[in-house]
């Protein structure tokens, strides 16, 4: 394993770090990707950030919303349901006021905070897994200005490795959640996948990876160094970069300082 300034991260050709709370800049460095929530940090402090690391996006969803989002007032009319497990409201991307919005908040973030690019959240919301399937060309439509608008945006797509094929032109690199492991949310319990779900799921990641020639970060879940040593295990020959933390990603777990 290697360390930097007390932070642990996985010994593999790209290491990642994925935080949405407040922390501690100079806590940071090393990493090739760093994913923040842009609203806890000033340019100043992003600067540091890029300072210190290669490429540092601030996250955003192009695909639901949160109440507690600054602008969620302003385009509430235009969402078309509701996901309960994270109280937020899927986007209806297509709607030309949620358009606007959303390039109104990557101009905060890359212009006024100076992000090198953007982490896009629930883009499986446009699978055949999602809720707006129907949107999917919307969405690229949408990928396809932002990078007409921001030709040097470093993009990172989570998830909706099916429909990679149409975004794939559009972003630098692939961040998947829950490969080897897996979250209840109605019992609040860290768990392993059973092994034909996770053979299954690295079998799609490692095809997806060969075909497109984009870097796949794994984000795994746990509670427990006990669980975070079988995550390891169980990906340890499969040349990932790996990231483990908390479901909700507001802190850096304990297991990264030395």
């Amino acid at each position: 394993m290697l360390f930097f300034n007390g932070l642990m991260a996985q010994n593999t050709s790209v290491k990642s770090l994925f935080c949405y709370g407040d922390i501690v800049p100079a806590q940071v460095t090393g990493f090739d990707y760093v994913v923040l929530e842009s609203a806890w940090f000033t340019s100043e402090e992003v600067l540091f950030f890029k300072n210190e690391n290669k490429n540092v996006l601030a996250y955003i969803s192009l695909g639901e919303v949160s109440e507690t989002a600054a602008f969620y007032a302003t385009i509430s009319s235009e969402t078309l349901g509701k996901n309960t497990i994270w109280d937020s409201h899927v986007l209806d991307i297509e709607a030309v006021k949620t358009q606007e919005v959303l390039l109104q908040e990557i101009e905060k973030i890359v212009v006024n905070k100076r992000f090198d690019g953007l982490f896009i959240d629930n883009i499986d919301n446009y699978t055949i897994y999602g809720p707006t399937p129907q949107k999917k060309e919307a969405l690229i439509s949408f990928l396809k200005a932002l990078k007409t608008l921001y030709p040097e945006l470093k993009v990172m797509q989570n998830a909706g490795l099916e429909i990679l094929e149409e975004t794939y032109h559009f972003i630098d690199a692939v961040a998947v959640e829950s490969i080897a492991s897996d979250y209840d949310f109605d019992k609040n319990n860290y768990r392993l996948r059973d092994k034909k779900t996770f053979k299954s799921r690295l079998n799609l990641v490692k095809s997806s990876a060969k075909t497109y020639q984009l870097p796949i970060i794994a984000i795994e879940y746990a509670n427990s160094k006990v669980l975070k040593t079988k995550i390891e295990k169980r990906l340890k020959t499969s040349k990932l970069s790996l990231f483990i933390g908390q479901i909700d990603l507001q802190k850096i777990p304990n297991w990264y300082f030395k």
